[in-house]
């Protein structure tokens, strides 16, 4: 038996923690630079505010419903929800963080316990230690604990926020309740395929053949009918390293300035080298790419990248931050304004298992170097000790005109109680 368990408009939520006067009003949470939507309070989906709707077109809409908008707080967030996953890993060992707000638990072997009764517990004491309201769906397989927490988080009233799916009756109940293009899984592309061929449920997906199935959604499409189908097929992941790794940032306003550009990939070189350093891998390329605003038609158009193979594998932040200002000399053209930059690294080689080269190596210093950088970057906060080339004040610069405070990271930023 699995559990997905998933908290509730999570970034909503945080934000209510911290702030009771927001229950039962409408929140709504924006991306970086304060430009779409992506998260809302139920109260905020009933005003019919749409999900990634850019904030501008519905600025009236809010505040004439007086809805509390915010800037995205993801120092408070991850916090909050390495919080509520710690307490989750409490009732079952075997548990796979799936998202910043979802995490599968698998609770085979626990025949003789009331699985629901441990749902409630679960919602219980994260809503006691954290604030946070989850729902719980238990179902045999992932795809239908994905299912069974749609139907917890959809009638409240009913299942209390858990409910768990075993029988026969309630799988075939469910999946032809369930809408194919909600299904977990099925993309865009493939929900407009099914719905043009009349597949309109989940039920109606899995009364399709196998062999359509794989020929036109692969393997991946041909497990999750099978999980659909109560067959347990899709299994927890291993956690493994990443085969890439991307710092890319929209800037606040349009850059036309090589150097602010250059300080900006900068930045993104130093972040991805401390990635490296912390899955103990080093890349042997690197790309950097540089776009204007492709929504504005009133201005020139530009965007350029390019992959260069570096001379040998690092993970240092200085040598990362020279071949990528290199990179970026070789696509920047005068006369357009940036507002989106980043820096990609890639094919990755263990940290200690490196094929030496003839003529150029790593700067076997920067090793030692690095380390206590990160070690003192941890111990007293993100990029306490810079380069040079690195603005000495934010270190990412974003448009955040309504950022809440970071009431667990941040001492400054604590709650402060009167006791009169």
């Amino acid at each position: 038996m699995y559990a997905l368990v998933d908290c509730n408009n999570f970034y909503a939520s945080c934000e209510r923690v911290f702030n009771p006067s927001l229950n039962s009003k409408p929140v709504v949470v924006l991306s970086n630079n304060d430009g779409c939507v992506i998260a809302r309070s139920n109260e905020a989906k009933d005003l019919g505010i749409p999900m990634a709707a850019p904030a501008y077109q519905y600025q009236e809409l809010m505040e004439k419903n007086d809805v509390a908008v915010f800037s995205a707080n993801f120092a408070l967030y991850g916090d909050m929800s390495g919080r509520v996953m710690d307490v989750l890993s409490m009732f079952c060992p075997a548990m796979e963080i799936y998202s910043i707000d979802e995490a599968f638990l698998d609770f085979t072997g626990f025949d003789l316990h009331d699985i629901e009764e441990t749902g409630r517990q679960m919602k219980q004491r994260v809503m006691q230690w954290t604030g946070i309201p989850i729902s719980v769906g238990f179902a045999p397989t992932r795809a239908l604990a994905k299912a069974a927490n749609r139907i917890a988080k959809k009638f409240p009233e009913r299942t209390g926020g858990v409910y768990k799916m075993e029988t026969e009756e309630q799988r075939v109940k469910a999946l032809k309740w369930l809408r194919v293009e909600d299904v977990w899984g099925i993309g865009r592309r493939h929900a407009r395929r099914l719905t043009e061929m009349n597949i309109r449920t989940a039920y109606d997906f899995t009364q399709l053949s196998d062999r359509w199935v794989r020929d036109v959604m692969t393997v991946t499409g041909l497990r999750l009918k099978h999980d659909l189908e109560g067959k347990p097929t899709i299994q927890n992941e291993d956690v493994s390293d990443k085969k890439s790794i991307a710092t890319t940032r929209t800037f606040e306003k349009n850059y036309t300035d090589f150097n602010l550009i250059k300080e900006r990939i900068a930045c993104f070189a130093v972040s991805c080298g401390e990635k490296l350093r912390r899955q103990r891998s080093c890349c042997n390329a690197l790309m950097v790419f540089l776009y204007t605003n492709g929504f504005r038609e009133d201005q020139p158009q530009y965007k350029q990248n390019i992959v260069i193979k570096l001379p040998f594998a690092t993970n240092s932040s200085m040598e990362l931050v020279h071949f990528a200002t290199a990179a970026l000399e070789s696509i920047y053209r005068q006369g357009y304004g940036y507002k989106k930059a980043g820096v990609i690294v890639m094919d990755f080689t263990p940290e200690a298992n490196q094929q030496l080269t003839l003529f150029e190596s790593r700067n076997v210093k920067h090793v030692s170097l690095m380390k206590t950088v990160d070690n003192i970057n941890r111990s007293y906060g993100m990029q306490k000790i810079r380069l040079a080339v690195q603005d000495p004040g934010r270190v990412w610069k974003m448009k955040q005109e309504r950022l809440s405070p970071r009431y667990t990271t941040n001492i400054n930023d604590i709650l402060i109680v009167d006791a009169d």
